[in-house]
């Protein structure tokens, strides 16, 4: 008899589907039970092909859809045939679940346009998978280890599970092997999920997630609120296309916080090196549907790109008032063949005077430009941020920029999500930070300081300033080009006589504005003899280290304290320039009565975000720099420390460290002449403060 054995006679299966559209899809579960177990897979899979050669043409294939509520149908790939040569594959569709449509092949088409490595042995995620047709293609084509086809729809996944059995067995129910003798049904599994739910659930991490994610294009808060089971009805599950509730992006208002929230969770499952593939509706315009994925730090590349018609049911006068409040404009088309763009208003008028309207397809392949950092600042983010997340841009015109700002970001989410406060620091700085500068001059410089040598300042300005109060010399020479933010009664000040007199006042203090090419620097410490010299050096005059070794001979012999700032020829790069400075100390300890200082301006991101470092090897001048640190300026942010901390992080991650350990050594103590000490005023105050390290 004809369909007759374990599913019943063939015309008993469609009384049952003829009833309605929940009763054919009772009768096809029931199918699916004898397809998944092995004693009744055969029989179940011939049953099958007996039915699609029941309603083999065109006309009674509609009629089997109207009637019986199913369809079976093949779709042709010749063109995209892969490893199996299948020139076609056959597919059930029912009507709770999204029939495949112009949408869904032009996806495909811009899938066939990657390489065949790009699938093969990799393990991939589809994202509403409908009735699983794309995800049996990729496996078919491709050879992939697994495809998960993932729909929030119930029944799709069943179908889906029906339309695998489809096509791993042939016409009478006999596996299909491939080249690697698999069949699709090892590398094929479909599931219940919401968008990535089940793939994050399970731990499984994907290499490769391609979806066709609908438009929310009028949101219906209140659809979610009801309880999605495959016994729902048939109206609800195919509304289910349009997905109802908003998704808490800035998307959300052009329609695509689904595929926001699609990409926002693809970032947490998807390998650093893995590729996302979307199929996005052009109707919110190209620049908004690529920013929609740069701004969360990808590289994007649009594959493939055509026009379908709008469908005729679609409402877009949820569009047409989001341009009456906003300037934003959406793109239609007006027909298949127009390449003018056309506004929501003007399309919807349009349409209503029976015109035919169009909008792009487009299918975009995405990359994380810094999968690691992104990852990790996403993460962060997800934890009671929504609000940052959506304001976040991870956009870079310029590779340097992304480079800096993106380690950054992920940089101070890893220690915002260690600890929920930031815990106090010493004065002279974060110790790590300290650590990472002595680190930088270590491995880049070959200067054996450690985090004791270093003070951190607000601004190179700052670090001056504390200098001079801290020693309160009766005359200091200063480099004209750091004397901007002193006060100005020290530039006035004309009190040069009896610069021996002890234990100056402040208001005696006097600075002497000096040129800062070294010769008429150095004739000028000669004439006035200066208890303190604060100078740069002129580029010609960095290269070597001889103008600087001249500097430290002249400035001890007259007994003078100096700090040189070398900010405008300290470099923060993997591959620094050459530097006389930094040679000398390579060599030689830093003598006691010299420092170095060290603005840090140079960044890519924030041109007005400041930190400065002090270098000195003496103890003394360590600890009551540091105690000037809290008394006058409080400690500088941590949020600067943890920025330029970041630089020195990633610049010293290029280099092994500690193949060549440098030798300790101990700072110069010896000295041509007594030098200036800390003044009376400041040592009184300087007591009454533990430096805490």
């Amino acid at each position: 008899m004809e369909g007759k054995g374990l599913c019943g006679s063939m015309d008993e299966f469609l009384k049952q589907c003829e009833q309605s559209g929940d009763s054919a899809y009772s009768a096809f579960r029931s199918l699916l039970e004898r397809l998944e177990d092995p004693t009744t897979r055969t029989q179940a899979r011939i049953f099958l092909s007996d039915l699609q050669k029941r309603f083999a043409t065109k006309e009674s294939s509609e009629k089997c859809l109207h009637t019986f509520h199913f369809r079976i149908q093949d779709i042709f790939i010749e063109q995209y045939e892969g490893y199996q040569r299948r020139k076609k594959l056959t597919m059930m569709v029912i009507p709770s679940i999204f029939i495949p449509e112009d949408w869904s092949f032009t996806f495909y088409e811009g899938l066939n346009r990657h390489s065949d490595s790009t699938f093969k042995d990799k393990t991939v995620a589809e994202l509403g998978c409908g009735n699983g047709w794309i995800s049996i293609a990729i496996a078919d084509k491709w050879l992939p280890l697994k495809v998960y086809g993932l729909d929030i729809n119930p029944r799709a996944v069943k179908i889906s599970w029906i339309n695998l059995y489809l096509n791993a067995l042939d016409e009478n129910g006999q596996p299909i092997y491939d080249g690697e003798q698999k069949t699709l049904l090892d590398r094929v599994e479909f599931h219940e999920s919401d968008l990535l739910a089940y793939c994050r659930d399970h731990d499984i991490k994907l290499e490769r997630i391609v979806g066709c994610i609908p438009q929310i294009l009028n949101p219906n808060p209140d659809a979610m609120s009801k309880m999605i089971t495959e016994n729902a009805s048939e109206e609800f599950l195919h509304s289910l296309s349009n997905y109802c509730a908003l998704q808490g992006f800035v998307e959300d208002q052009f329609g695509l916080g689904l595929i926001a929230r699609a990409v926002e969770e693809g970032i947490a499952v998807i390998q650093p090196m893995g590729i996302m593939i979307f199929n996005m509706g052009g109707r919110p315009g190209q620049a908004v549907c690529k920013r929609l994925f740069e701004r969360r730090g990808f590289c994007i590349n649009k594959l493939w790109q055509t026009k379908v018609i709008q469908a005729a049911d679609t409402d877009i006068s949820a569009l047409v008032e989001i341009e009456k409040n906003s300037p934003h404009r959406f793109e239609f088309f007006m027909g298949l063949a127009g390449d003018q763009p056309i506004c929501a208003r003007t399309a919807w008028a349009y349409g209503k005077a029976g015109g035919r309207i169009s909008h792009a397809l487009s299918v975009y392949s995405c990359q994380l430009r810094q999968p690691n950092q992104v990852k990790t600042i996403f993460e962060f983010l997800k934890n009671g941020f929504q609000e940052i997340s959506s304001s976040l841009d991870l956009s870079f015109e310029d590779d340097s920029v992304a480079d800096e700002k993106i380690p950054f970001l992920a940089y101070l989410a890893s220690i915002l999500k260690e600890s929920s406060f930031f815990q106090y620091e010493p004065p002279s700085g974060s110790r790590q930070f300290r650590h990472l500068i002595a680190g930088f001059m270590k491995t880049y410089h070959h200067i054996p300081l450690n985090a004791d040598n270093v003070i951190v300042f607000p601004s190179r300005a700052v670090a001056i300033e504390n200098a001079l109060r801290l020693f309160s010399p009766r005359l200091a020479i200063v480099d004209e080009h750091l004397t901007r933010h002193l006060p100005r009664k020290w530039l006035t000040s004309l009190v040069i006589e009896n610069t021996a007199t002890d234990n100056p006042s402040e208001d005696e203090l006097t600075v002497i504005e000096a040129p800062r090419q070294s010769d008429l620097m150095i004739e000028l410490i000669k004439r006035l003899k200066p208890q303190l010299v604060v100078t740069g050096m002129a580029h010609f005059e960095a290269v070597t280290s001889s103008a600087f070794q001249h500097l430290l001979d002249v400035t001890r012999e007259i007994g003078s304290r100096l700090f040189l700032d070398i900010s405008d020829h300290f470099e923060l790069s993997s591959l620094p320039g050459s530097n006389g400075v930094l040679k000398y100390l390579a060599g030689t300890p830093l003598p006691s009565h010299a420092a170095i200082v060290c603005g840090l301006v140079k960044n890519q991101v924030y041109s007005d975000l400041e930190v400065a470092f002090v270098i000195s090897e003496e103890e003394a001048i360590f600890k009551a720099l540091s105690k000037t640190v809290e008394l006058l300026e409080g400690n500088t942010a941590l949020i600067s420390q943890y920025y330029y901390g970041c630089l020195f992080h990633e610049l010293l991650a290029f280099h092994l460290s500690g193949r060549h350990p440098l030798a300790e050594r101990e700072c110069e103590k010896e000295k041509s002449v007594e030098m200036i000490g800390f003044a009376t005023s400041a040592i009184s105050v300087l007591d009454e403060f533990r430096v805490v390290n």
